[in-house]
């Protein structure tokens, strides 16, 4: 049933298509003081806003819809008049947009999604760390189809956005009093349909060589059929595909073969005639831009054009711009030149690089030298001190090298007894002794004494089998070393001087 109503009204839509919202007052400044707003949750529309509605025929709860264009940065809010036509009632400049135009496809790619977007009163979140937010549902059943992951993808407030369409909080908390009051007038669900830009022939002329464009053409054909009825298209997935306004007897599938589909008549009367004068748009504007080159900014270039908006605000207010004004039309040969040029200061980049390395192991090698000069210097000036001072005959006996610590003293020699009528000393010997100290000697008399008076006091015993003998008297004993105690000891006689023959 409402496929036949679309069908009936399309054809006014065509007619009217010229005259019905680009006169319109879209004013996309709102009259909101955020320092005024008690509750941002219970915010109601300011009395300038109802009175608008009401001139164009709108009532305060009638259900709405939301377009997003990135190139212009623009967040459009339509609402349905009385006679169920959709009217632009807003016209929003986005604070923040991340990535680059198209789809986003993975968790972390920073791209906010484009496609169409069904949102319920669930998505509505009145506690967002980011003001307030309202989920785009992300990831639909087209991105699950073709694999696309991603969460949290919102609209929100704080102007700061990653992968997200970030609002001011005063527009933030506008768009959330609208979408409360389309839900609470019976809209189940609210349609957000995101576009990379305005789908018009020219500018689909431009993006010609972007790698997204089948991608674009297929969203196209759900822009072009709002363009012709004014009245959100209803959306299908099949064959990984998206679907707009299909006929079927049979359900669609998102990732299954699409059933047997009917356009309704009107409807494909009025796209006969709106696509024959799209083609002839298209070939105007591809003889326009024949030979160029639409060149696409990144994020920062769209940054650096609106950086005078952050002066004064916190860090994270982080206004985009839009890649209308940071993007620019080249030709090849330009786009040629600045190939080169790029290339030319990579290769000085590099080249800097590479310098930079031999200066720095040059630098080492340089030090590395410069210490073994040093070291050389410093041996060469001991030795040269140590020759002066032996060619001045000082330090004539040092101290042993190979034995700094042992101190050197002087030991007599006894003479024998025959000898001592001389009075001649006999020859010094000069003997190295180890830390010799009185205190060191008086322990080692002490020691042996002990150990002296144990083997005299040690009774003669019989040990594996092995006698002992008790010392005679007068008879040298030859002590048993502890270590080998398998050894005999035996008397043995001490012999008598030759002066003592006589005694027996």
């Amino acid at each position: 049933m409402r496929l036949t109503v679309l069908a009936a009204v399309s054809l006014l839509a065509v007619a009217a298509a010229g005259c019905t919202n680009e006169t319109l007052d879209t004013f996309d400044k709102v009259d909101v003081d955020i320092t005024k707003v008690s509750s941002k949750t219970n915010y109601q529309l300011s009395s300038a806003v109802l009175g608008k509605l009401s001139s164009m025929g709108i009532d305060r709860s009638s259900p709405m819809m939301l377009r997003i264009f990135k190139e212009e940065g623009r967040l459009e809010l339509w609402k349905a008049d009385r006679a169920n036509r959709f009217k632009l009632v807003r016209n929003y400049k986005i604070c923040a947009w991340s990535g680059k135009l198209g789809p986003k496809m993975k968790e972390g790619d920073r791209q906010a999604p484009e496609g169409f977007y069904p949102l319920s009163k669930a998505n509505m979140n009145p506690n967002s760390s980011y003001y307030l937010a309202i989920n785009t549902g992300y990831p639909n059943a087209f991105d699950r189809a073709n694999k696309a992951s991603g969460t949290h993808l919102m609209i929100h407030g704080a102007c700061s956005s990653s992968g997200c369409y970030s609002m001011t909080d005063e527009q933030m908390v506008e768009i959330f009093a609208f979408a409360r009051d389309a839900f609470g007038g019976g809209q189940s669900t609210i349609q957000l349909q995101a576009f990379p830009f305005r789908m018009t022939a020219e500018n689909m002329a431009r993006h010609r060589d972007n790698p997204n464009i089948e991608f674009w053409k297929m969203l196209k054909v759900g822009y072009d059929h709002f363009e012709l009825t004014k009245r959100p298209p209803e959306v299908n997935v099949c064959e990984k595909k998206y679907v707009f306004n299909q006929q079927a007897d049979k359900p669609f599938s998102p990732t299954g073969a699409c059933p047997a589909m009917t356009t309704p008549a009107g409807l494909e009367v009025a796209l006969g005639s709106y696509n024959k004068t799209y083609a002839a748009a298209y070939a105007t504007a591809m003889r326009k831009y024949d030979g160029t080159v639409w060149v696409e900014p990144s994020e920062a270039q769209r940054k650096a054009i609106v950086a005078d908006q952050r002066k004064g605000r916190e860090l994270a207010y982080a206004p985009t711009g839009n890649s209308l004004d940071a993007g620019k039309l080249m030709t090849a040969r330009e786009i040629a030149e600045q190939k080169r040029k790029a290339e030319e200061a990579e290769k000085r980049k590099v080249e800097a690089a590479e310098r930079a390395v031999r200066e720095a192991e040059q630098a080492k090698l340089d030090a590395e030298q410069a210490k073994i000069k040093e070291a050389e210097a410093l041996a060469a000036d001991v030795a040269a001190a140590k020759a002066a001072k032996q060619a001045e005959g000082k330090d004539a006996l040092p101290v042993p090298e190979e034995n700094p610590g042992v101190a050197v003293v002087e030991k007599k020699e006894e003479k024998p007894f025959w000898k001592f009528w001389t009075d001649k000393a006999a020859p010094r010997k000069v003997e190295p002794v180890a830390g010799v100290t009185q205190e060191t000697q008086q322990q080692a008399k002490a020691e042996a004494g002990t150990q002296t008076l144990q083997k005299e006091q040690k009774p003669a015993t019989e040990t594996a089998g092995q006698r002992v003998e008790k010392p005679a008297e007068g008879t040298v004993v030859l002590p048993t070393p502890e270590q080998n105690p398998e050894v005999q000891v035996v008397e043995k006689k001490a012999e008598k001087p030759f002066w003592k023959f006589w005694q027996k």
